[in-house]
């Protein structure tokens, strides 16, 4: 990040102090950028455009590369962050760093893509093309629970496309967007080229809305919840800039009853439970077949036993505590409701402090909150079904449409049923938490709009221009 002038006990109006999710201890501070800061960060990006945006795309992609190798030399002190700021168990930490420098890779390797002209026909001895060019500064907004992650993805494709970026961290996890920001410094990207930012709780929404409305900010893509993205779409429609938008999900694995069921419950169990069910992609609706659900729900319960939960600096853990005490309470919550409803624990269910056991519930209905709201923890529901058709109806009656799964040993079936779930992404007999820096990435209805990923990513963050030439 852009260092700021003073030290913390300088700037105690801006001080970030971040809790450790297993210790409830504090353990770090960081400082806050206040609004005039961020605007003024956003003039300094629009200075940086013009040589930035001429600078050879082979020279910014070799830069998205030396940010990758960078990622890597910090990977202890990067790990370290994400464990302490988070609770990510180590595993998922390393995730972080491994997949984003591929991301950084991945991007670079589409500068052809970025700078390939299209012909038009054309008549009359005049020559037409469709070129893409960059649009100027474009800030992207993301959460805590895979930082590196969905910061990279978020600022990989602008950066290539000749665009100058800020990336707003979030002050939950601000260390870790620190050292991102050091990162992309010290592989050497030019001053205010690719600036990593944090605000305050207090100060996010204003710090936002402040760039958003910037005359200088042309592009946004926001990751997050969808209370929050519904606003920056609103923001964006006023100030008449184009969003990418990567909302919530509710993931939903349907099992036919011909599907192989040892390989869906090991793909169910680790695709609710990774990082705590803290992934916008987390599996958190099984839809079973009648037939198999005895039978399913057991061998789901025994990969659940398998799973070790505890303090997540140890390599051996394999779930953490989830983000908040607060996020545990809301989880509880969310049981005690299906519960008293009539549905049953088949595993797990136990609570203490921010530790939530990775939690099975069979016989989750309509009337049950856990059917409808995103639990965005450890919690993975089971509604059984008679047949496909109801399969298809139980999982599109949700207001999300990120990611879902099909387990069939019938492919041609399997494929059938993915093409009718209203479902931006949709793996068959794969868990939903997939993902493939080339491939696109986004949901529909309240799970957003746009794109990330490969060269669709490039048309989000170009403006797609008619050239002619009048060769008579």
């Amino acid at each position: 990040m852009t260092p700021l002038v003073g030290n913390p006990s300088q700037t105690s109006g801006r001080i970030i102090e971040r809790i450790n999710p297993s210790t409830g201890k504090i353990v770090g501070v960081e400082i806050g950028y206040d609004v005039t800061t961020c605007t003024r960060l956003a003039a300094k990006a629009a200075a940086a455009f013009p040589a930035w945006s001429a600078t050879p795309i082979g020279n910014r992609a070799a830069l998205l590369e030396a940010a990758a190798e960078m990622l890597q030399e910090m990977s202890a002190e990067l790990c370290d962050a994400m464990v302490q700021e988070i609770g990510a168990p180590q595993s998922w930490a390393r995730h972080n760093i491994t997949f984003a420098a591929e991301i950084l890779r991945d991007v670079a390797s589409m500068a052809d893509d970025v700078i390939r002209a299209e012909e038009i026909p054309d008549t009359n001895g005049v020559k037409s093309r469709a070129v893409k060019a960059p649009c100027g500064v474009c800030l992207g907004v993301v959460p805590w629970n895979a930082p590196l992650i969905l910061g990279m993805r978020a600022i990989a494709a602008p950066l290539l496309c000749g665009n100058t970026v800020i990336l707003k961290g979030n002050d939950i996890a601000p260390k870790t967007f620190r050292l991102m920001g050091e990162a992309l410094d010290r592989a050497g990207f030019p001053a205010a080229v690719a600036q990593v930012i944090v605000t305050r709780t207090e100060d996010s929404e204003e710090a936002v809305e402040s760039l958003i409305a910037s005359p200088v900010v042309r592009r946004v893509n926001f990751t997050g919840s969808t209370r929050v993205g519904r606003r920056v779409a609103e923001l964006c429609a006023k100030h008449l800039k184009r969003p990418l938008l990567e909302l919530g999900g509710q993931a939903n694995l349907i099992v036919l009853e011909d599907a192989d069921l040892d390989a869906a419950a090991a793909d169910a169990v680790s695709g609710a439970f990774r990082n705590q069910g803290q992934i916008c992609m987390s599996t958190e609706r099984v839809i079973v077949a009648n037939d198999v659900a005895d039978v399913f729900v057991a061998k789901m319960e025994a990969h659940r036993q398998l799973l070790r939960m505890g303090d997540p600096d140890s390599a051996e853990m394999d779930i953490g505590p989830v983000i908040s005490v607060a996020a545990a309470e809301r989880i509880s919550l969310l049981v005690n409701d299906a519960v008293s409803k009539g549905a049953k624990v088949v595993g797990g269910g136990g609570i203490r402090d921010a530790f939530v056991e990775p939690t099975i519930i069979d016989g989750v209905e309509p009337d049950m909150r856990l059917y409808h709201e995103e639990a965005f923890g450890p919690l993975l529901s089971i509604t059984r079904v008679e047949n496909e058709a109801e399969a298809l109806t139980v999982a599109n009656d949700s207001d999300y449409g990120l990611a879902a799964a099909v387990f069939s040993t019938n492919i041609e079936r399997a494929t059938r049923v993915a093409m009718q779930l209203h479902s931006g992404i949709c793996h068959i007999n794969r868990s939903t938490v997939n993902d493939n820096p080339n491939a696109p990435f986004g949901g529909v209805k309240s799970s957003g709009y746009g794109r990330f990923g490969g060269r669709w990513a490039i048309d989000e963050f170009t403006e797609l221009r008619w050239i002619t030439t009048d060769l008579a």
